[in-house]
């Protein structure tokens, strides 16, 4: 929806626009693949070259046109500070950027449809109902927030996470300390040590952080402890939750979607649902990540046609290290180039 919107007003404009997109693994591929082939937008793509696997990489890398990747030799914190502070800097203010991963609004609001849905299928009208959504970066769950402020009676939101954990010790202790660097979990996508849509949760609570994750005034905790349930899950939990949902209701998931799982069972087990209707997202295919799912199942998942096809492609991506002057250039050379 958002490519499709930011291709109708750069048409309408006539100035040609560069997206910028920092991802952990598959906010990026989604990107590319929404502005692929969209007139008068350009696509840059950021991700931590050691820390996606191989098929959210070629997700990104087999595509052309008006599509680039780049790998950092970093983490995605890395990638993401490289991406903001390119919307700060004097020297790029000639470049028509935007953004196109959670850091844009626009992203987040077509996401809170989902929750509407969701309730619609399973709720009756006006029915408190339970999400639980995995989260790193907080872009999905702030879709959630944002259904819930738009009226959607939401009885507890679930915000599990691995173990970049900074959250649940914030809900806890009311003391916020980023995660620095990020640390490397089997639910890669989520490897984020300080989620940028924190602040607009932060904010929706009457407080304020800026950037770097300072507070500086506190948001209402009572009330974010009545609406939030947040709590990490190790890898060896993930690993153990997978095995667990697929042993007892053929329930096949993959890591980020185990994150979800376990969450959900960590919540009703301290406070039952009593009824309440529940939803728990699960946010990537399983076939991304065969070789963990063949050695905890012993069988690889079914492969979708459109995944499979990416092992014939052929990859095409540069490679950075994190340094906001190389950044600079590149983006100055491409622009130039185009």
């Amino acid at each position: 929806m958002m490519a499709r919107l930011i291709g109708r007003f750069v048409r309408e404009r006539g100035r040609p626009l560069t997206i910028l997109t920092a991802t952990s693994g598959d906010t990026g591929s989604a990107v590319a693949s929404a502005f692929h082939g969209v007139e008068g937008v350009r696509v840059i793509v950021l991700f931590p070259v050691r820390e996606v696997s191989d098929r959210q990489r070629k997700q990104m890398t087999t595509l052309r046109g008006n599509i680039r990747t780049v790998a950092v030799d970093g983490k995605f914190d890395d990638c993401q500070a490289l991406v903001k502070r390119a919307f700060a800097d004097p020297a790029l203010r000639h470049l028509p950027l935007s953004s196109a991963n959670s850091i844009n609004i626009g992203r987040l609001l077509p996401q809170s449809v989902y929750y509407f849905y969701a309730a619609s299928r399973l709720a009756e009208p006006g029915e408190p109902i339970v999400f639980a959504v995995p989260s790193g970066n907080f872009g999905d769950m702030m879709g959630a927030v944002f259904a819930g402020q738009m009226g959607l009676p939401i009885k507890r939101l679930v915000v599990p996470v691995n173990g970049n954990d900074a959250f649940p010790r914030f809900l806890a202790t009311g003391a916020y300390a980023k995660i620095e660097p990020s640390r490397n979990c089997l639910s890669n996508a989520m490897n984020v040590g300080h989620p940028s849509n924190l602040a607009r949760l932060v904010a929706v609570y009457g407080g304020q952080m800026d950037e770097t994750g300072v507070i500086h005034r506190a948001p209402d905790l009572a009330a974010m402890r009545r609406d939030l349930f947040s709590t990490p899950v190790s890898d060896e939990q993930t690993r153990a939750t997978i095995a667990q949902a697929w042993r007892e209701h053929q329930l096949l998931l993959e890591p980020h979607g185990a994150v979800g799982w376990r969450g959900f069972l960590d919540y009703v087990a301290t406070e039952p649902l009593n009824g309440a209707p529940a939803v728990v997202l699960e946010t990537a295919h399983p076939a991304k990540f065969p070789e963990e799912i063949e050695k905890l199942l012993g069988f690889a998942p079914a492969t979708p046609p459109a995944l499979a096809a990416l092992d014939l492609l052929t990859e095409d991506y540069d490679r950075m290290a994190v340094d906001d002057a190389a950044f600079r250039e590149y983006l100055i050379e491409r622009h130039t180039a185009a």
